[in-house]
């Protein structure tokens, strides 16, 4: 099965989670191949635990970074050169759910963004995005983006309140498929997050 990779429109928008639910779904692997901030729990952590992932099944980073930053800035401040021909995914036994950091535009290094390795690896892109006010505009600018560079657009995940509108008017824009939409779950847990996701999305066209 071809990676499927989950991107979002900002930073903050809802992907670790779509992303673990995605994984659960699928019975995949899960990878992020760049982690920026060690703080507190990282995005693989809480995937892995949102999604009930085994310990082998979430892949290790090819970069973790101490500080909470945009990849190219941390990796500095840290003394690191990241080397994007190490972003390779890796060979896996089934499907395999990528998540990338922060939204597209995203620097990695001073000359490379995030959407372009996406391009670099021309697999099919899950974009998360807010059902919120802003999240038109920044839904299609990041629509934009993957087809100016020719990237395979696997669908729609929509994060947030009922906004039909808000839903409507990116699909029509955009000629997407909308997946699904997740409501912000309080409590989230695995349990409330794979009800919710099985209730709300349908991913037979990733499968």
């Amino acid at each position: 099965m071809t990676p499927i990779v989950v991107t979002g429109t900002d930073t903050g928008v809802g992907k670790t989670v779509v992303a673990a639910a995605l994984a659960a779904a699928l019975g995949a692997h899960y990878w992020k191949p760049v982690q920026a901030g060690l703080d507190e729990a990282t995005d693989s952590e809480a995937a892995a635990a949102l999604a009930g992932l085994a310990p082998e099944r979430v892949l290790p980073e090819a970069y973790r970074l101490r500080t909470p930053a945009s990849p190219h800035l941390a990796a500095e401040l840290n003394g690191v050169a990241i080397d994007v021909d190490r972003l390779e995914p890796p060979a896996v036994d089934g499907p395999l759910v990528i998540e990338g950091a922060g939204g597209l535009l995203v620097p990695l290094t001073r000359d490379v963004l995030t959407i372009d390795l996406f391009a670099r690896w021309g697999f099919p892109v899950v974009l998360v995005a807010r059902t919120a006010l802003g999240g038109i505009n920044h839904a299609l600018l990041s629509l934009e983006a993957l087809k100016a560079r020719r990237i395979p657009i696997a669908g729609l995940a929509f994060v947030g309140d009922d906004n039909p509108d808000t839903i409507a008017t990116i699909a029509a824009f955009s000629g997407v498929k909308v997946l699904g939409r997740l409501q912000r779950l309080d409590p989230l847990t695995p349990e409330t997050l794979k009800a919710a996701f099985a209730a709300a999305f349908d991913i037979r066209p990733l499968r």
